[in-house]
C-alpha cells in the first residue's frame, strides 16, 4: 500500500524508536479523487514539512549551544598561551 512518510532522518532507511516522524499515512486513490481531498492531503504535508524543519532548526540549535558550552569549559587554546623568559605562562 502506499505511504507517505516525513521524518527528519535523511540517511537511515528503517525507522527507530529515535527517529522523528511527523507524518506517516497510507495513501489511496482517493486522497487524490478531488481537489478537495487533494489540497487536504497536501496540506497535511505542508505541515509535516514545516514541522521537520522547525525540529531540524532546533537540533542543529541544540548542537551549537552544546559545542559552546564545552568550548567555554575547555582551557584556554593552547596557540594563546605562551611560556615567558623564567617559565612561567602568559597570554600571548
Amino acid at each position: 500500500m502506499p505511504r507517505i512518510i516525513v521524518t527528519t532522518d535523511p540517511v537511515a532507511s528503517e525507522l527507530t524508536d529515535e527517529t522523528p516522524v511527523l507524518l506517516d499515512e497510507h495513501v489511496h486513490p482517493v486522497h487524490l479523487s478531488t481537489d478537495h481531498a487533494a489540497a487536504q492531503l497536501v496540506e497535511r504535508l505542508a505541515w509535516a514539512i514545516r514541522d521537520a524543519e522547525r525540529v531540524e532548526r532546533v537540533r542543529a540549535e541544540r548542537r551549537a549551544w552544546q559545542d559552546r558550552s564545552a568550548r567555554s569549559r575547555g582551557s584556554a587554546p593552547r596557540s594563546r598561551v605562551g611560556v615567558g623568559a623564567r617559565g612561567a605562562a602568559r597570554a600571548s
